[in-house]
């Protein structure tokens, strides 16, 4: 027993001189997917830039073989959306004390609401002053492939009706909307069209959501009846994120195919940043401004903490983001980012981000803003403040009605365009460089997820310290008892 201390004793000694060096190896073995998937874009957008300039035309066939890894990939991921988000809250909401959890929840939505309104207005500041649109009325619009008819009002009713699905088997595959079909040639008011409804294949992560967390309140309520239904989700959460580190291990290469295979799509891109430098500029711009300057202030303000730090924690999952335009996809990673680097306790990870990542993307809501005003300025369409406000609210809603898959702005794009009055078709305008810029505002919107989790988790340490320490109780008093009746026999 001696020799085994003594052993013990000279490794301290030896470990002690070694901490610098084993330091900065930590520090590269944590980081080496984060750098790996960033070399992956850089490497990606080289190799497409290289391949274009090697013929002119590549066809749809040969883009296709570039970007089939990058497409297998991100078929994996998006199959582990599912089982994720559903596992996550469900077990998260089950685990937390009801409440105390309201707190939680309230902080959340308030969070999220505060900061994708804050990123409108900002969207809104930036391309009034800037006007990246004026003086370009000679770009011609493209006729883009989504003109159907939709009025804001439905559009809105859409997202509730979304929101409660007749069918949660149903809710897995497809989403609910509104289609207006004229009567006759000659009725031109939308409002008098006739009404029905379609369903589109597209997973309503929002009626799933609620769905959840009424299945996780339902257990929550249930307590010990429930407890095996909740050790259920706790598994499936656990496996999910068991598959979900196989899958993350292969980003790099992903995200280099998917990267590369874009850029070879594009027809010319000097001639569309000329056209759409400024309106390109603005966005990143009021982007850059929102997750570096407006998000850091607020996660000051209320933690009194560095953001910069969790900014370089959560760098895996951002650089994720950007490769693969997706928050939904991202979110896996954004969990493991959060919980092991940033600390954040799991319960309130596992809560905020399944529900950030649906309804609190403010990238996409100031991108809606800021193309919806540019389209207007092309036009010469004059705003008034009403204009603004209108467009303002219906951005928000419009940002949380967007699914977390590539390129979902576009279609929501087309609700923001109605309040000003413009035709759908102006979309065209911007789908040039929309690829791109989905890639920033995903990084954005999954930026101010994490900041969400982190605010969140520090403003209620009251209420989780609590849980804590009731449960530290309850094992002490079990201890104790269990100590008498060994005294006593």
């Amino acid at each position: 027993m001696a020799h085994h201390q003594h052993h013990n004793f000279e490794v301290d000694g030896v470990d002690d001189d070694e901490v610098p060096r084993n330091k900065c190896r930590t520090c590269l073995k944590q980081n080496t997917l984060t750098i790996a998937t960033v070399v992956g874009v850089i490497m990606g957008a080289i190799l497409g830039i290289i391949l274009k300039s090697t013929k002119d035309k590549w066809s749809e066939r040969e883009i296709m073989y570039i970007g089939y890894l990058g497409e297998v990939f991100l078929r994996m991921l998006k199959a582990l959306i599912l089982p994720l988000i559903i596992s996550s809250l469900v077990s998260a909401i089950a685990s937390l004390d009801l409440s105390l959890s309201r707190k939680i929840a309230f902080r959340a939505i308030a969070y999220y609401l505060t900061t994708t309104f804050a990123a409108v207005v900002l969207g809104i500041i930036m391309v009034v002053a800037i006007r990246p649109g004026v003086g370009h009325t000679e770009m011609a619009t493209k006729q883009s492939e989504d003109t159907r008819n939709v009025t804001t009002v439905d559009t809105l009713l859409d997202l509730v009706r979304n929101m409660f699905p007749p069918n949660v088997m149903e809710a897995c595959i497809f989403q609910t909307r509104t289609d207006l079909t004229s009567p006759s040639p000659n009725v031109t008011d939308v409002y008098k069209y006739n009404i029905s409804f379609e369903t589109v294949q597209n997973t309503n992560i929002l009626g799933l959501v609620v769905v959840a967390a009424a299945l996780g309140i339902a257990i929550a309520q249930l307590g010990e009846e429930a407890r095996t239904m909740a050790n259920f989700f706790h598994n499936l959460m656990s496996v999910s994120m068991k598959i979900t580190s196989w899958v993350i291990f292969l980003s790099p290469v992903g995200i280099f195919f998917l990267v590369a295979a874009q850029v070879l799509q594009m027809d010319d891109i000097g001639s569309v940043m000329s056209r759409l430098g400024f309106y390109f500029g603005t966005v990143c711009l009021g982007l850059a401004v929102q997750g570096f300057i407006v998000l850091p202030l607020l996660y000051v303000a209320l933690t009194r903490k560095n953001p910069f730090t969790f900014i370089s924690n959560m760098g895996e999952a951002i650089a994720t983001a950007f490769g693969t335009a997706s928050s939904s996809a991202t979110l896996p990673l954004t969990i493991r980012c959060l919980e092991d680097k940033n600390g954040v306790d799991r319960r309130v990870a596992r809560f905020a981000l399944p529900i950030g990542s649906t309804i609190n993307m403010d990238g996409t809501a100031l991108y809606e803003a800021v193309a919806a005003i540019f389209i207007a300025q092309v036009n010469n369409v004059p705003l008034d403040i009403g204009t603004l406000i209108a467009i303002s609210i219906t951005a928000t809603a419009a940002s949380i009605g967007a699914a977390g898959i590539p390129q979902a702005g576009v279609v929501t794009m087309v609700m923001v365009l109605e309040t000003v009055g413009l035709p759908a078709k102006e979309v065209g305008l911007i789908l040039a460089v929309d690829w791109l810029l989905d890639r920033f505002r995903t990084a954005i919107n999954v930026m101010g997820d994490a900041f969400g989790a982190g605010i969140v988790y520090h403003r209620s340490l009251k209420e989780l310290g609590l849980l804590e320490q009731s449960s530290e109780e309850e094992k002490f008093q079990v201890d104790k008892n269990n100590h008498i009746d060994e005294t006593a026999q």
